[in-house]
């Protein structure tokens, strides 16, 4: 016969267990960066559902802009997370009665990255979230501190994939590159797409219009070969991997040290 004190151990760990379960809101994520985020709050465990473009093991709810109701709710969430590309009203429809929707952003600064993970922590009630967010944002601030930007003229790019696009003001990749003390040689706001047809630049003619000092080029995971302009432009070419990068959050931390020490002499 088990001791008395043994027996209320056994119990008050299974109450624990029950509550923690029960304090795990049921997530469903429509964007890869809004589940890398949520992994990193500590509430992977809590999503039972993603985007068909999403890595996790899990049923498939559509995308962004073409959310699946019923996918949806068949997965009976508590709370539905996707980003500012999913039309508001389509969100309002999607949703299931009595599920919370959480609509944000991320892409277009660094500043709209920390609200999106705070908005994150909130709404998945993320114990540690806040205090997490907190230490995002030091450690953020203290990278792009002791980046060596030096000013020096840069082109950002993802030219690996069907369509190559340069990154500049407006999107978080080019506040990253601005807020670490580089300058956008890009004049053009946004992404925009690169190619050689009529009224559209491709690479060779953006960097000879811009004057960059480097090209920084991001690869997708998926990319099977790049542009064949990347191998021969006048200045120097600098190849990272996209994944900390493309994805808005705590990524860009690990995304920064590789930049750094891409830039080194």
């Amino acid at each position: 016969m088990l001791p008395l004190i043994r027996i209320l151990s056994f119990t008050l760990l299974g109450i624990a267990a029950l509550s923690a379960q029960a304090s795990c809101p049921r997530i469903v994520s429509q964007s890869p960066y809004l589940s890398i985020a949520l992994d990193w709050l500590g509430r992977g465990e809590c999503i039972v559902g993603v985007s068909r473009y999403d890595k996790k093991d899990l049923p498939r709810t559509g995308g962004v802009a073409d959310p699946d109701a019923a996918a949806i709710a068949a997965l009976h969430p508590d709370l539905l997370v996707t980003s500012t590309l999913t039309k508001a009203e389509v969100l309002q429809q999607v949703t299931p009665a009595g599920a919370r929707a959480l609509r944000v952003g991320g892409s277009r600064s660094l500043a709209e990255t920390e609200r999106m993970l705070s908005d994150l922590a909130e709404a998945s009630e993320a114990p540690d979230g806040p205090a997490r967010v907190r230490q995002f944002s030091r450690e953020l601030r203290q990278r792009l501190a002791d980046f060596p930007g030096h000013g020096r003229r840069v082109l950002l790019l993802s030219a690996c994939a069907e369509k190559p696009y340069s990154y500049s003001r407006n999107t978080v990749l080019g506040d990253l590159a601005e807020q670490a003390g580089l300058t956008l040689a890009d004049p053009v706001d946004g992404i925009h797409h690169l190619d050689d047809g009529p009224g559209n630049e491709g690479i060779p003619a953006l960097v000879a219009s811009s004057h960059p000092d480097l090209v920084i080029n991001f690869i997708a995971t998926s990319a099977s070969q790049c542009n064949a302009a990347l191998g021969a432009l006048p200045v120097p070419l600098v190849m990272l991997s996209g994944d900390n990068f493309f994805y808005p959050g705590p990524r860009l931390l690990e995304g920064l040290d590789e930049l750094k020490e891409a830039l080194k002499p």
